[in-house]
């Protein structure tokens, strides 16, 4: 599930560099006399924001408007990419996203936004008071409101003036989370009410799964207590802390070595120093939204967890274990450092609530939240190997484009496009995150969640998406599409990769068989996984905002295939040919999506 993309605002600007690949082509041209190189001494931002004002026509900016850097993307060929948020006489502007892109030289080559449409709202006077807003937000998310705040809401077709409020506590949220409500300053409607928090599991999921009477029961793998793989060292030579090396017996995935902290000759913690710090607590049964309350794991051998859940620190080590190899997989593919790519390392807390049976990546926290299952339907820990991959990619789009649903119905579920290519993104490079690890103990497959004990063996899959019978998930783009429940909606991008990577047909790999059928009975020739992989990234990094829905998807990755490629090579061509396989094309692509 999405949270709304306002917090971006507080993102510090960084500076990322992209996976070292062949240079190709930019990917749109512009006449001569809007390339004006900057001089050299401008800075991109500063030379990417007075572009975006120099050509207004096509970037919608103008008089009123503020651009704020969020991100500024560097490429091996020099070009450059700076991820903007608006706001617009000095008012934050929902869904006014855009990335400037810029040439080798600082020329202007284009844009990519999510309005597209002007900003300026039709009445600046607020008709309703922010304490009204604040009463109608608590109303409306059952909590308790914070401070409104004005902003401009341009997500849906039009910009209105409108009171954005965060609702702690909600009742409307599953496992009372937070939730930020939108409320418009002239009628008091509620534009919107999103939840804060990135649940794994559904409230339509777990409704289906109640109607079917079907619990989710999940095998463990079986490790002994481990034995401690640090080399102790002379005492006195030792200045603390140092790195040392671990062991812990996990949940899932049998023994695992772990990187960790030596704060004193017999003390050590949960904490990676080689992963930028990246640390694992404890929430004590508690909903903490604050790593800073959550209770640190210590030990005084370096040996963490003994396979079951008697002890507390078992499914820490697989949380640990889940967010190194996530981040070890966005190092070593993309060089990104860290979710936000800026040098931190990532956080996690288990034992989250009293009865959870969820995971999530909640953004204001900025860690991954595990329960211990409800007791009935979710009979142990969401802490598995491909969810958290999954949870923390949506850190990962919260960073970049911010993909958003398009609405949100008073039981939580999701709909929209926007937010179901967020979903399958997760499911893509979650997927890629059990390819990395190649943990014989849970081998890399694609599918999701095929650990949960679930009785169709997998919560989704990416050869054949409607196999999924739980959440309806669909093979094709239809214009029904615009407005399925996300998860469901997933299918189409994420059949695209998968065709796009493996190819139609029958296939093996591993000991999973795969079978993936294509809109128009066409036969699809697959690039490879690591091609189609380092495709959808760079799209999401560079040509995906807020709004990007299935069609703008396919225009993204054909941008980055040209970037990467070449606009006439075969992995181009097969981008084309994988988005039409699932009925995703030029010629259907609806007049007006936004």
């Amino acid at each position: 599930m999405r949270r709304p993309h306002i917090r971006r605002m507080a993102i510090a600007v960084v500076v990322t560099t992209a996976v070292t690949l062949p240079v190709g082509p930019a990917f749109a041209a512009v006449p001569d006399s809007a390339a004006r190189p900057a001089t050299p001494a401008s800075s991109p931002v500063d030379v990417a924001r007075a572009a975006a004002f120099a050509h207004a026509s096509a970037t919608g900016v103008g008089p009123g408007d503020t651009l704020r850097a969020t991100d500024v993307m560097t490429d091996p060929d020099g070009k450059r990419h700076v991820r903007f948020v608006r706001s617009h006489q000095g008012l934050p502007v929902l869904g006014g996203d855009l990335v400037i892109h810029l040439g080798g030289q600082s020329a202007y080559l284009g844009v990519t936004r999510a309005a597209d449409h002007s900003v300026e709202p039709s009445t600046t006077e607020a008709k309703l008071t922010a304490g009204q807003a604040e009463q109608k937000a608590a109303a409306a998310a059952g909590g308790d409101a914070g401070t409104a705040q004005l902003v401009v809401d341009a997500r849906d077709g039009a910009a209105a003036l409108a009171y954005q409020v965060r609702v702690s506590d909600a009742g409307t949220a599953s496992d009372a989370g937070s939730r930020t409500v939108v409320v418009d300053a002239a009628t008091g409607r509620i534009r919107s009410n999103n939840p804060d928090s990135d649940e794994f599991i559904s409230p339509s999921l777990r409704e289906k799964l109640r109607e079917r009477g079907e619990t989710a029961n999940p095998a463990t793998g079986a490790a002994a207590q481990p034995t401690s793989l640090f080399a102790a060292t002379a005492a006195g030579s030792v200045h603390y802390p140092v790195t040392a090396t671990g062991s812990g017996a996990s949940l899932f995935v049998g023994k695992v070595a772990l990187t960790t902290t030596r704060t004193a000759r017999t003390s050590y913690l949960l904490k990676d120093p080689t992963r930028w710090n990246t640390e694992t607590r404890d929430a004590g049964g508690r909903e903490l939204e604050s790593f800073a309350r959550g209770k640190k794991f210590t030990s005084t051998t370096d040996k963490w967890g003994t396979g079951t859940t008697a002890n507390r620190a078992t499914v820490a080590v697989d949380a640990q274990y889940g967010v190194t190899k996530t981040l070890d997989f966005y190092k070593k593919t993309f060089g990104r450092k860290g979710i936000k790519n800026n040098g931190t390392g990532a956080r996690a807390m288990v034992h989250f609530g009293k009865k959870v049976g969820n995971a999530f990546w909640d953004s204001t926290c900025g860690c991954m939240l595990y329960g211990d299952g409800d007791g009935a339907m979710f009979k142990k820990p969401l802490v598995v190997l491909d969810v958290t991959g999954h949870e923390l990619t949506h850190g990962v789009v919260d960073a970049t484009a911010a993909l958003e649903p398009t609405r949100v119905d008073r039981d939580g579920n999701q709909y929209g496009e926007p937010g179901a290519l967020n979903e399958s993104l997760a499911d893509i490079f979650g997927s890629n995150v059990e390819f990395t690890a190649n943990n014989p103990k849970n081998p890399p497959n694609y599918l999701m969640g095929e650990k949960l004990g679930l009785a169709q063996k997998f919560l989704r899959r990416l050869d054949h998406p409607s196999l999924d019978k739980l959440e309806g998930t669909i093979d094709y783009w239809s214009p029904a599409a615009y407005d399925a429940e996300v998860h469901a909606g997933s299918g189409v991008s994420s059949h695209a990769y998968y065709l796009l990577a493996e190819g139609s047909g029958r296939k093996t790999i591993g000991t999973v068989k795969y079978e993936s059928p294509t809109y128009d009975g066409s036969s699809v020739t697959g690039i490879g996984r690591a091609k189609a992989t380092a495709i959808f990234y760079r799209a999401l990094t560079r040509y995906m905002v807020s709004t990007t829905d299935f069609h703008d998807a396919r225009t993204a990755t054909l941008k980055a295939a040209a970037d990467l490629y070449g606009a006439t090579g075969a992995e181009h061509r097969a981008v084309d040919r994988a988005w039409a396989a699932v009925n995703v094309t030029t010629a259907n692509t609806p007049a007006a999506r936004h």
